[in-house]
């Protein structure tokens, strides 16, 4: 894949605006989606040229493999987001298995605001307005994903090998980036 030449600015504006696209609002810009979130790419390349004259079909290839958070995945003339979602698709429809039959760690965190540890040490992990909890591999990502709700992070673990054990689905969706249907309280402690 040759650089398209696209500035930092660009690029990251035209990952946002995929993202968007792909997670929350194709209807906005006449894209379907399939079960499994997938959509046709000439189509979706047709939107970003249509709004960026700036942007052809080298610049979506480059954003998309080169997005360090695996924030896309392709196949066969197809993209969609791989999480993310507020739009109601299932990321699994269609595999043939689960998602998360990888190798999933055994423990995950999650960043949040400090005012939100009661509720959620009393009711769990609940995806709000998305369509999955969001988790990260390590500390540090959970706390720079918290941060972006406080200054301070309050940091939580999670026991996935326990929930597994117990028939939760818990499926990797990107180098940094986890998801769950939810994750109960049982399954969850404070990090300090």
């Amino acid at each position: 894949m040759t650089d398209p030449g696209i500035d930092e600015g660009r690029r990251t504006r035209l990952s946002k605006f995929l993202s968007g696209l792909l997670r929350h609002f194709p209807d906005e810009y006449g894209v379907d989606l399939d079960a499994g979130g997938w959509a046709d790419r000439e189509t979706v390349e047709a939107v970003v040229t249509d709004r960026y004259d700036w942007a052809d079909a080298d610049a979506v290839a480059a954003v998309v493999t080169a997005d360090p958070k695996g924030r896309f995945e392709t196949r066969d003339g197809e993209i969609r987001a791989a999480y993310g979602h507020s739009v109601d698709v299932d990321l699994d429809a269609g595999d043939g298995e689960a998602a998360d039959q990888g190798d999933v760690p055994t423990t995950l965190y999650h960043g949040t605001a400090p005012g939100n540890l009661d509720a959620i040490l009393e009711e769990g992990l609940r995806p709000m307005g998305r369509r999955e909890v969001h988790l990260s591999p390590d500390v540090e990502t959970a706390r720079a994903v918290g941060r972006r709700h406080a200054d301070e992070a309050a940091i939580l673990e999670v026991d996935v090998g326990e929930m597994r054990d117990d028939g939760f689905r818990v499926s990797e969706r990107g180098p940094e980036t986890y998801t769950a249907d939810r994750v109960p309280p049982a399954y969850l402690s404070r990090l300090d």
